[in-house]
């Protein structure tokens, strides 16, 4: 099987999304707290940073690197090809010139940047570093990047290994650096198609010299906590340390786990990153709150929707379709029978929208040409992860979806906004969010809602799992 021929299941697609999508809000999130007197975990939210400076949601130039990376595979590109290496690095040259921070090594090694010999020439450079006998040559900056690899080998763990060290080398020519790299992905990989957390199994890809050297550090960070780590966290193999400690400690999911790894300190911008790029590997995107999601954005001027767009067309080498699903029903959007500031419907009511709508949440991908009429603004148009299935595999983190989804619409409407909900044709998951939401305006159960949703949206129907959670409810 080759990377053209992956076609993941429903649950191990949520990973591969969270791998990239979590990176970014890992790094969003993480930028605010850098070098700074560590945060209390649960005071942790998106806020302006001092590095660069960001603003409140933009990524660093951890994802931003990343994104070339990315971009590449959503191109159908072979990153172990030369002249993709050529292409990235010319990337990153074109970012760097009007980045907002550049990491001192990142920065240095890229000014010697060579358009007639491309890659060769930043490496060369990294080599130069390295053999200079400077610290930094064991940074974290090439794993920082490295999490978007992974989707271009999830069928070759060799080619795998053999990838990350090269993308590490094109900036980082010490050995530690590039084998941090291929620990990390291969990491990565197997959260994406096990759900699982496995460090020790990348050795076998690592020198047999160095092996006992990385078991045991690994061993160490699982003894040990977070704050164990992070003073010393810009170095490669304790930035490592700093996440796999809290990574390992448990299932305390995905926003728990990242909010610890962020309150231990130090470079939480890149901490951040690489805990959030093997969270969403693990837990899926459905893991993340939507308000995160909601709000990130950077370099080269994009946001979450445009993400996961690069990740399907990564996952698929398809290009992203002009239309997912047609809505097969003409009614029109009704109002919700407890909040007339949030409409009802499926994606035929997208076009034109009710009058007033300023946000839209959707609980189904949208085509290119499925874009709502008139547009609204990019924060306000979120996607939601939610299935109409009755494998539970394909929405593992159901509860917490709808409840985030609830939170979302609440907080939407608490600003004044007027929403515009909806699915492929409102009757499935369209009701069933709407109920929820109705349940929690009213204060009662939410099967005391349902008949009244049921009212405005006739088709109105429920998946077992859906009647469990509307059951729980309220």
């Amino acid at each position: 099987m080759n990377r053209y021929q992956v076609d993941l299941p429903q649950g191990m697609r949520d990973r591969a999304l969270g791998c990239a999508v979590g990176m970014a809000v890992g790094n969003a999130l993480g930028s605010g707290y850098a070098f700074s007197v560590p945060p209390q975990r649960d005071e942790i939210r998106m806020r302006a940073g001092d590095l660069g400076p960001y603003k409140a949601g933009e990524w660093a130039d951890d994802t931003a690197m990343a994104i070339p990376i990315l971009t590449a595979l959503a191109a159908g590109k072979n990153l172990l090809d030369p002249a993709t290496q050529d292409e990235v690095v010319g990337q990153w040259v074109r970012w760097a010139a009007q980045a907002k921070d550049v990491a001192p090594i990142i920065s240095t090694v890229l000014e010697s940047y060579d358009a007639a010999t491309g890659a060769e020439s930043v490496r060369a450079a990294a080599l130069t570093f390295q053999a200079a006998g400077k610290p930094s040559a064991a940074g974290n900056a090439s794993l920082m990047r490295t999490t978007p690899i992974t989707l271009g080998f999830l069928h070759d763990p060799g080619e795998l290994a053999q990838a990350a060290l090269t993308y590490s080398g094109l900036t980082h020519a010490n050995p530690e650096a590039g084998e941090a790299c291929v620990l990390w992905n291969l990491a990565v990989r197997t959260a994406i198609l096990t759900g699982g957390f496995d460090l020790v199994g990348g050795l076998t890809w690592i020198p047999e010299d160095r092996r006992d050297w990385w078991e045991n550090l690994i061993t160490r960070a699982e003894i040990g906590s977070p704050r164990d780590f992070a003073i010393g966290n810009g170095r490669v193999s304790q930035l490592v340390q700093t996440v796999w400690s809290a990574v390992i400690d448990g299932d305390q999911g995905y926003e728990q786990t990242l909010r610890t790894v962020i309150a231990a300190g130090g470079d939480t911008a890149t901490s951040g990153a690489v805990a959030g790029g093997i969270l969403g590997a693990r837990w899926g995107m459905s893991a993340i709150p939507l308000q995160w999601r909601r709000r990130i954005n950077g370099w080269p001027g994009i946001r979450d929707a445009q993400l996961t767009q690069l990740v399907y067309e990564a996952l698929t080498a398809q290009p992203w379709p002009d239309a997912f699903e047609e809505d097969p029903m003409t009614m029109s959007a009704v109002q919700h029978p407890c909040d007339p500031g949030v409409w009802l419907g499926g994606i035929a009511g997208l076009r034109p929208l009710p009058a007033e709508v300023d946000a839209v949440v959707s609980l189904t991908p949208l085509g290119a040409g499925q874009k709502p009429v008139p547009p609204v603004a990019d924060e306000n148009q979120i996607s939601v992860w939610l299935l109409d299935s009755e494998d539970p595999a394909d929405n593992p983190n159901l509860e917490f979806v709808a409840e985030q989804t609830v939170d979302l619409l609440s907080s939407l409407r608490s600003k004044g906004h007027i929403v515009y909900l909806h699915c492929v044709d409102g009757g499935s998951r369209t009701a069933f969010i709407s109920a929820l939401y109705g349940a929690r305006i009213e204060d009662v159960p939410a099967t005391k809602v349902w008949p009244q949703i049921q009212e405005v949206l006739p088709h109105a129907r429920l998946n077992t799992l859906f009647e469990r959670v509307l059951r729980s409810y309220g």
